[in-house]
């Protein structure tokens, strides 16, 4: 596999808010585009994606890649942050994600892993890892932590990412965010049934999916007539 040097860091230019980074001018700026601005905003459930491009390996070519989010607009696509590679719950949580993906094909939705180690620790811990033999996603190298401080998951002390997972529609709007601690591991069944029910949502406008909803189950349709009776609704 052939490496091109310039991959090794993000394409992208973000300012965070330590000593060692600057807001960038356009910012702050009123004659900025919308398209400008969105590139710096922060990561919010229900608001635009924040914008990145990062290098990324691709364990089906064996090779290196350019991952742009604005390409991705219009279909689902769910950014699937980790620690580290060569870690401990990491490799399990891959493989958890690996094997569902029969279910996010059919979902049609867009799997992308990452953390802030480069192309080559990503290459390299597929090539050892058991649990990551055959993983079909591509890495994204966010060796900086640019995009990782954007949406609120950058560790600046250690320059590791927190485990986040973040489910953004064709709209490139941030519809579902989760967040764990270090040690714990993450469920692509729970992953999965959150966004059925946001497809859903999405193509029945006006619905709600009530608390552990799967698909073929009973939904509201939020209204006052309802208040208070919503256990009736549900029977």
């Amino acid at each position: 596999m052939s490496i091109n040097p310039a991959l090794t860091d993000p394409i992208i230019e973000w300012a965070g808010k330590n000593a060692n980074h600057s807001f960038p001018e356009s910012i702050n700026n009123p004659s900025s585009t919308m398209a400008e601005q969105h590139d710096f905003d922060m990561a919010k459930i229900d608001t635009l994606a924040p914008l990145f491009e990062l290098p990324a390996y691709d364990p089906a070519t064996d090779d290196q890649t350019t991952v742009s989010l604005a390409s991705l607009k219009g279909q689902w696509t769910v950014l699937f942050y980790y620690p580290a590679d060569f870690t401990f719950v990491c490799p399990t949580e891959l493989k958890d994600m690996a094997d569902a993906k029969a279910k996010f094909d059919e979902l049609e939705v867009t799997i992308l892993a990452a953390s802030t180690d480069t192309v080559f620790s990503h290459r390299a811990w597929t090539r050892h890892e058991m649990l990551m033999k055959g993983f079909p996603y591509k890495m994204l190298a966010d060796h900086n932590g640019d995009v990782a401080y954007r949406y609120n998951l950058l560790d600046e002390n250690t320059g590791i990412a927190a485990r986040g997972t973040y489910i953004i529609d064709p709209d490139g709007i941030i519809r579902g965010i989760e967040v764990t601690s270090g040690p714990l591991g993450r469920n692509s069944d729970e992953l999965i049934r959150k966004i059925e029910a946001l497809q859903f949502m999405e193509k029945n406008p006006g619905t709600a999916c009530p608390a552990k909803w799967v698909a073929g189950a009973k939904t509201l349709k939020p209204s006052v007539k309802i208040a208070g009776e919503v256990g009736e609704q549900l029977q």
